[in-house]
């Protein structure tokens, strides 16, 4: 019987995409809590949760009913490469998955159903006949709300103890979840021919390379200006100044992308997506400074 290699697991699980889900939950910890360190357990556990667990589990799904796609735009990824070989993609996907839930189960049934709401949209995602990801307006919300809005909410509800998130701070997670909507379109750009061929209807496939950067641009930098308008309403005019500067960077970056989206999406997000995320620690510092009664 022919085993993974160690290594091609790894790769399949993606640790480079872990960092998003658990960026938010942090973000969204500090929005529930100003004693985070009092609770450490609970933070560090969510992180774990949220990052190699929850996503990692999402990638493995992603893959496996991605192989006859990354066969043409990605062969060389671990499965289409045979190095992940048979099943052995959808085994570890199942397997991913179990563990989160049952990580998931020691954070109470607040974090238990979060991991499941997370992991529904994980297979939905990627699994037919659901398979939100054909749709590229559908799939790219989908991401967005469970990377970081789930995410963000489910960091304030357990660090608060329970406590529903404040109003300041529900409105950054679903602003934010809009700006991911942007950020997950950058992923789809160096895939538009294997996703025409194999019918995955991406924004980049549905309005033509052009269109679908000026679209990922607005749903990127509306919700920011968005939240720069209600830390100044907040009466937190620091805070909004440094998330204008942040907004200004990304635009000096995006002019780029813009002319050039194809070849620029990955400078893009390599460089412009740190810069918007940067902004909501900033935000998240903003509402705990109001106070987690907000």
């Amino acid at each position: 019987m022919n085993l993974p290699e160690p290594r091609a697991i790894l790769t399949l699980l993606k640790p480079i995409t872990w960092f998003p889900p658990m960026w938010a939950f942090a973000c969204g910890s500090i929005t529930g809590t100003d004693k985070i360190a009092e609770n450490l357990p609970i933070f560090f556990l969510g992180l774990l949760l949220t990052g190699p667990l929850v996503c990692a589990s999402s990638q493995a799904v992603n893959d496996w009913y991605d192989r006859h796609v990354d066969a043409i735009n990605e062969p060389n990824r671990p499965i289409p490469s045979g190095r992940i070989p048979g099943r052995w993609g959808l085994y570890i996907a199942i397997l991913w998955s179990l563990i989160s839930l049952w990580v998931g189960s020691y954070l109470g049934p607040i974090g238990f159903l979060a991991t499941l709401l997370a992991l529904v949209l994980a297979w939905f995602y990627s699994m037919p006949p659901m398979r939100f990801k054909n749709n590229g307006w559908l799939g790219n919300l989908a991401c967005g709300v469970s990377y970081e809005g789930l995410a963000w909410i489910t960091g304030a509800t357990l660090l608060s103890g329970g406590v529903l998130p404040s109003k300041p701070s529900l409105l950054l997670a679903g602003l934010y979840s809009a700006s991911a909507h942007g950020i997950m379109t950058l992923n789809d750009f160096k895939a538009i021919e294997g996703d025409r061929q194999m019918g995955v209807r991406s924004l980049p496939v549905q309005l033509g390379a052009m269109k679908a950067a000026q679209v990922s641009a607005a749903f990127m930098l509306i919700p920011q200006v968005i939240v720069l308008a209600l830390l100044l309403m907040w009466g937190k005019p620091i805070y909004a100044i440094v998330i204008g500067g942040l907004i200004l960077g990304q635009i000096v970056l995006l002019r780029d992308f813009l002319k050039r989206p194809v070849e620029k999406a990955l400078f893009y997000s390599g460089f412009g997506v740190p810069i918007l995320v940067s902004g909501m620690m900033v935000a998240a510092f903003a509402v705990n400074s109001m106070g987690i009664e907000s």
